[in-house]
C-alpha cells in the first residue's frame, strides 16, 4: 500500500500563495492531502476548528475541474461546518472531506477503504459522514477500518441516511422564514422553486407537497426531474432563468454560490431557504445586498443542520425522537435569528454567525482556564 499524508498549516498556505488569505482559508487548523496510487485516491480533508469538539463533516466525491477548485470547496465547507454545529448547539468542530473523481465510475470499495485509513490516521480529530456522491453503504464500508465515521446504516447501529432529516430541518427553517415574512408559517399555495432534487431536494419536495405548496423543480438530470414530477405531481421549470421568475421562496438545494452578483440583480423571491451549503458567493457583500432588496435569507448553515443532528445522535446515543425534537427546534432558532437581525440592523447571515462565534469563543475561554488550572 502506497499511502501518503501531508499536513499543511494555514501559515504555510498563505506563504505559498496570497489566494490562501481569502475568507475560505482563515483559521483552518489543518489541511490534509491524501494520495494513494494503488487505488487512485486523491482526497483533501479540511479541519477548520476543533474548539467545540472533534471536527465532523461529510465526504463528497466530485469530478472537480481542478485540484484548486477541490481545495477551495473543502475549505469553504469545513468552515461552514464549524458554525453549523455551533449555532445548533452541538459540541462538535467543523471539518469536511472531498474525494476528487466521478462517484459513478471511479468509486471502488478499495478506494473507500483507503480513504477510511486516512481518516483513521487522524486519531479522531476528524469524523467523516455521508455527502454528495456518497451513500450509507459507503459509510458502512469505511466503518470497517475506522470508528471515526457516522451516518452508518440503522442495521449496523447507526442513525441511517441523514438526507430526510436534513430536508426536514430546511422545511422547519423555511416555515420560520415564512412566519417572519408573511405572518404565517403555512406554506400552502406559496410558490416555491426547488433547485436541485437529489436525496435532500426530493425529501424537501415531499414535505412541501404535503403542505400544499405550488412547487417548481429544476435539476441538471432530466430523468430525475420527470421521476420527481410524476411522484409528487409538481411542475418541471421549463424556462432558462428561474431567478427572474416571480416566486415566494427560492430553495437552492444543489451546489453553493447561487446567490451572486448576477442572480441577485434579477432575483424576485421574497425568501431564500434551501439545503445547499455556502449559498452566498460572498457572505458579507451578498448578505447586505439581500437585506437592501428586502429578501429574507434563512442562513444555510443554520437551517440545513438536520443532517449533522442526525449523525451526532450516533456519538451521543440519543434516539429518533430526540433527533426530531432537535431538528424541529431549527424553527425556533431561525425565527429568533431573523428577529435579532432586524433589531440589531445586521444581515441574517451575520446574526447567525455571531451566535455561533460567541459559543466558540466562550468554549475557548473555558478551555484556556482549564489548561491554566
Amino acid at each position: 500500500m502506497n499511502m501518503v499524508t501531508e499536513i499543511i498549516t494555514t501559515n504555510d498556505l498563505k506563504k505559498m500563495n496570497p489566494v490562501f488569505g481569502q475568507l475560505s482559508f482563515d483559521n483552518h487548523e489543518q489541511v490534509v492531502f491524501c494520495n494513494d496510487k494503488d487505488t487512485g485516491l486523491k482526497a483533501i480533508i479540511g479541519i477548520h476548528n476543533t474548539v467545540m469538539g472533534p471536527a465532523l463533516g461529510g465526504t463528497r466525491m466530485l469530478q472537480y475541474n481542478s485540484e484548486w477548485e477541490a481545495l477551495n470547496d473543502v475549505l469553504r465547507l469545513s468552515r461552514g461546518m464549524t458554525y453549523k454545529a455551533a449555532v445548533t448547539g452541538l459540541n462538535l468542530g467543523g471539518g469536511k472531506a472531498v474525494i476528487i473523481g466521478d462517484a459513478k465510475t471511479q468509486k471502488t470499495p478499495e478506494l473507500m477503504l483507503r480513504f477510511g485509513e486516512f481518516v483513521h490516521s487522524l486519531g479522531g480529530k476528524y469524523i467523516t459522514a455521508e455527502d454528495v456522491g456518497m451513500m450509507t453503504s459507503d459509510m458502512d464500508l469505511v466503518r470497517t477500518v475506522t470508528p471515526f465515521v457516522t451516518g452508518i446504516s440503522e442495521a449496523k447501529g447507526g442513525a441511517g441516511n441523514p438526507s430526510p432529516i436534513t430536508a426536514y430541518g430546511v422545511f422547519m427553517g423555511m416555515k420560520a422564514a415564512a412566519k417572519f415574512t408573511f405572518g404565517s408559517e403555512l406554506l400552502e399555495d406559496k410558490v416555491i422553486y426547488v433547485q436541485g432534487i437529489g436525496n435532500v431536494g426530493e425529501a424537501l419536495v415531499e414535505n412541501l407537497s404535503n403542505e400544499g405548496a405550488i412547487i417548481y423543480i429544476t435539476d441538471i438530470n432530466a430523468e430525475r426531474l420527470e421521476e420527481i414530477r410524476d411522484k409528487y405531481s409538481v411542475t418541471i421549470y421549463e424556462g432558462n432563468n428561474l431567478f427572474a421568475e416571480e416566486m415566494d421562496i427560492y430553495a437552492p438545494c444543489a451546489l453553493g454560490a447561487t446567490i451572486n452578483d448576477l442572480t441577485l440583480s434579477q432575483l424576485k423571491a421574497k425568501v431564500i431557504a434551501g439545503a445547499a451549503n455556502n449559498q452566498l458567493a460572498e457572505e458579507q457583500k451578498h448578505g447586505v445586498m439581500l437585506r437592501e432588496k428586502g429578501i429574507v435569507y434563512a442562513p444555510d448553515f443554520l437551517i440545513n443542520a438536520g443532517g449533522i443532528i442526525n449523525v451526532y445522535a450516533e456519538l451521543e446515543n440519543y434516539d429518533r425522537k430526540e433527533i426530531i425534537r432537535k431538528t424541529e427546534n431549527i424553527y425556533n432558532t431561525t425565527l429568533e435569528i431573523l428577529n435579532n437581525a432586524e433589531i440589531n440592523d445586521v444581515t441574517t447571515h451575520q446574526a447567525a454567525f455571531d451566535v455561533a462565534n460567541e459559543r466558540i469563543i466562550a468554549r475557548k475561554k473555558k478551555n484556556s482556564i482549564g489548561h491554566i488550572n
